[in-house]
C-alpha cells in the first residue's frame, strides 16, 4: 500500500474542492424538506455544486446515475436518487463528491426531515459523533488499524453497528485511493499496518446500522446499501488532512 503524502500547496487544493462540497451540504440542509423527491435534492445539489465550480464527482464514477447519493431510511449508503417523496419523519443521507482542477472532495451528512423520533435523533448523532471522536483523536504516528478499533468502540458504546464491507477512504486526484479506512478492527491486532503521516489525505466515514452489521445491495439499483436487519441508517463523513500531527477537517464552510 502506498499511501500519498500531499505537500501543503496541494493540500490546498484539496481544500477547494472540499470547501465545494461543505458548502452544497450546507446549502442542502437548510433547503431540503418534505414534499421533495429524492431527484430534487439531486437536482438542487448539482446545481449549487456546479455554481462553485465544481463538478460533481460521483456522476458517472463507476457507473453510478446520479450527482447526489441519496440514502433515505433503511439505506446506509449509495442511494441513487429517485421520484420518491420525502416525508415528515424520514431522515436522509446526503453524500456528495466534487472535483475541481483534478482534486478531489467528499463528504457526507444525515439529516432529519421534520421532526423524528428519539431512536433516529440517537442513530443520526452515532455517526456525527463517531466522526468528530475520531478527527479528535487522530495523531501522526497511530496506525489506522488502531483508529478503525477507536471508532468501532465508539459506535458500540452507543448501542449501535458499524456496517461492515464499506469503509473510508483516501482522496486526492482520484476520488478513491489508499488508505481503506473501515469503521472496524479487521483482525485481532490493532497495532499493526500502516501508521497515519503528516500530508496524509483520507475520508472518515461511520456507516452506522441498529443492529445487523451486514450490507445487503439493492438488486433493483445494485446500488443501494442497506444492512440486513431492514432498519434505518446513518451516515456522516469529512476529508481530513494531517498537519502538524492533527487531522484537519477540509469539507467545512
Amino acid at each position: 500500500m502506498a499511501i500519498p503524502l500531499r505537500k501543503q500547496n496541494e493540500i490546498e487544493k484539496l481544500r477547494i474542492a472540499g470547501n465545494a462540497v461543505a458548502k452544497t451540504l450546507c446549502y442542502l440542509e437548510q433547503n431540503v424538506k418534505s414534499g421533495m423527491t429524492l431527484l430534487d435534492v439531486d437536482k438542487m445539489g448539482e446545481e449549487y455544486l456546479r455554481s462553485l465550480g465544481a463538478r460533481p464527482s460521483f456522476k458517472g464514477l463507476y457507473g453510478f446515475p446520479n450527482a447526489i447519493c441519496t440514502s433515505l431510511n433503511e439505506v446506509c449508503i449509495h442511494g441513487v436518487p429517485t421520484n420518491q417523496v420525502l416525508q415528515d419523519g424520514d431522515i436522509l443521507g446526503i453524500d456528495i463528491g466534487s472535483e475541481i482542477d483534478g482534486w478531489y472532495g467528499d463528504a457526507a451528512i444525515t439529516i432529519p426531515i421534520g421532526k423524528i423520533s428519539k431512536q433516529d435523533e440517537d442513530l443520526i448523532a452515532c455517526s456525527k459523533d463517531a466522526l468528530y471522536h475520531a478527527i479528535d483523536i487522530i495523531r501522526d504516528g497511530m496506525r489506522f488499524k488502531e483508529l478503525s478499533h477507536e471508532l468501532e468502540k465508539f459506535i458500540h458504546s452507543r448501542g449501535f453497528v458499524p456496517l461492515v464491507r464499506f469503509c473510508g477512504h483516501g482522496i486526492g486526484r482520484e476520488p478513491h485511493c489508499d488508505p481503506e479506512v473501515p469503521n472496524y478492527l479487521e483482525g485481532a491486532n490493532p497495532k499493526q499496518g500502516p501508521k497515519i503521516k503528516n500530508g496524509m489525505v483520507f475520508c472518515i466515514e461511520p456507516m452506522i446500522c441498529q443492529k445487523d452489521d451486514e450490507p445487503d445491495i439493492d438488486k433493483v439499483d445494485k446500488w443501494s446499501v442497506r444492512s440486513r436487519d431492514g432498519l434505518r441508517a446513518s451516515h456522516y463523513e469529512h476529508q481530513v488532512a494531517i498537519v502538524n500531527g492533527r487531522a484537519e477537517i477540509l469539507t467545512k464552510v
